[in-house]
C-alpha cells in the first residue's frame, strides 16, 4: 500500500500490537459484550494489517461481511434501550459505540476500495451474476468496480473524519493526563481510559493515513 517499507512495517507493528491488546482485554473481560467488542476490534486491526500487504484478497467478501456485521452490532448497542445495561449505557457510551460502528464500516469500505482498485473487477462472489448478464451489460461490473476502487471524494471525507477523530482522542488523552497531574496520582479506571483513548487515537490516525493514500 505504501511505497516506503519502513512506513508499512511500522503501521503493521502498530496494528498488530493494538490487536494483541484488544485480544488480551477480551480474555480478561468478565462480561460477554465487552469480550465480543474487544474480539471485533482485534479482528479489525488484523484485517487492516493484512490490507497493508494485500494479503488474502480472495476473502474480500468475507472480510467485508464480518466488518459490516461488526458495524451493525455496534449500531444495535448504540440504539439499545437503557434497560439493557450490558450494552452501551449513557450518552458517552452511545457516542463511543457510534464511533466504533463508523470505524468498522470505514474498515469495510477500505477493504472494498483497496480490493477493487487492485483487481479492477467485482468480488469473486459477485462474478457469476455478472457473467449471467454478460451479454446485456458486459462493461458494467468493471466500471462500477473502477468507480468504487478510485473514489477520491469518499477517501477525502473518510480521511478528514478519522483525522478529526484522532485529534479528539489525543485531546482526551491530554485531558486525562492533566487530571492525573492535578490529583498527583491516577486511578485504575483513569489509566484504563487513557489507554483506551490512546489506542483509539492511534487507530483513527492509521485509518486516516491509509485513506489518504487512496487520494492519488
Amino acid at each position: 500500500m505504501f511505497n516506503v517499507p519502513a512506513i508499512t512495517w511500522t503501521l503493521t507493528a502498530v496494528l498488530l500490537l493494538s490487536g494483541s491488546y484488544h485480544f488480551l482485554q477480551a480474555t480478561k473481560s468478565h462480561q460477554l459484550t465487552d469480550r465480543v467488542n474487544n474480539i471485533l476490534h482485534a479482528l479489525m486491526n488484523i484485517l487492516m494489517a493484512a490490507m497493508l500487504w494485500n494479503l488474502v484478497p480472495s476473502t474480500m467478501l468475507a472480510q467485508i461481511a464480518v466488518l459490516a456485521g461488526a458495524a451493525l452490532w455496534f449500531v444495535i448497542q448504540a440504539v439499545a434501550r437503557p434497560e439493557f445495561k450490558m450494552l452501551c449505557a449513557g450518552s458517552q457510551g452511545r457516542l463511543k459505540c457510534v464511533y466504533h460502528s463508523l470505524s468498522m464500516a470505514g474498515a469495510a469500505v477500505m477493504v472494498a476500495m483497496m480490493g477493487l482498485a487492485t483487481t479492477g473487477h467485482a468480488p469473486a462472489g459477485a462474478l457469476p451474476m455478472a457473467h449471467a448478464h454478460h451479454s446485456m451489460t458486459p462493461a458494467a461490473p468493471s466500471t462500477a468496480a473502477a468507480t468504487l476502487g478510485h473514489s477520491p471524494g469518499l477517501a477525502i471525507v473518510l480521511t478528514l473524519l478519522f483525522g478529526a477523530a484522532a485529534v479528539v482522542f489525543i485531546l482526551l488523552v491530554l485531558r486525562f493526563g492533566a487530571a492525573k497531574t492535578s490529583h498527583r496520582h491516577g486511578t485504575a479506571s483513569g489509566r484504563s481510559a487513557r489507554t483506551a483513548h490512546g489506542l483509539e487515537a492511534i487507530g483513527a490516525a492509521v485509518m486516516a493515513l491509509m485513506f489518504a493514500t487512496m487520494l492519488a
